[in-house]
């Protein structure tokens, strides 16, 4: 993604790489807590937009989101992944509303300064 944008045009000294970011919840707490992110467009593939959207919403991070369909999916990959989402879904509730993962944290970044907690 990162290559992507700098061939968009987008300044190096625009773009914020999250290293610790692994799996959606860590993504979204951390934009909150690290970055000092309040508001964000998602962009993801369909079939995880709603769990996206849900989880960075219930942990203070104002999500829209929008689809990154690109190309057709065959019907197997189609249902594959949908199916996959059943449990990432159980999952990211377990997650947000009965037993929060640990997640790394650090000292804050703000991508934002003046927008800061």
């Amino acid at each position: 993604m990162q290559q992507y944008a700098l061939e968009l045009g987008v300044p190096p000294e625009a773009i914020v790489l999250d290293y610790a970011g692994r799996r959606t919840y860590d993504t979204c707490l951390r934009a909150r807590q690290i970055f000092g992110v309040k508001e964000a467009i998602l962009v993801t593939q369909r079939f995880h937009l709603p769990r996206a959207i849900l989880t960075c919403n219930a942990l203070g991070v104002r999500g829209v989101g929008v689809p990154a369909e690109l190309r057709q999916y065959r019907l197997a990959a189609l249902l594959f992944w949908n199916l996959r989402e059943l449990p990432a879904n159980l999952t990211a509730l377990w997650d947000i509303y009965i037993s929060p993962p640990v997640v790394v944290l650090g000292p804050a970044e703000p991508i934002f300064p003046g927008n800061a907690q």
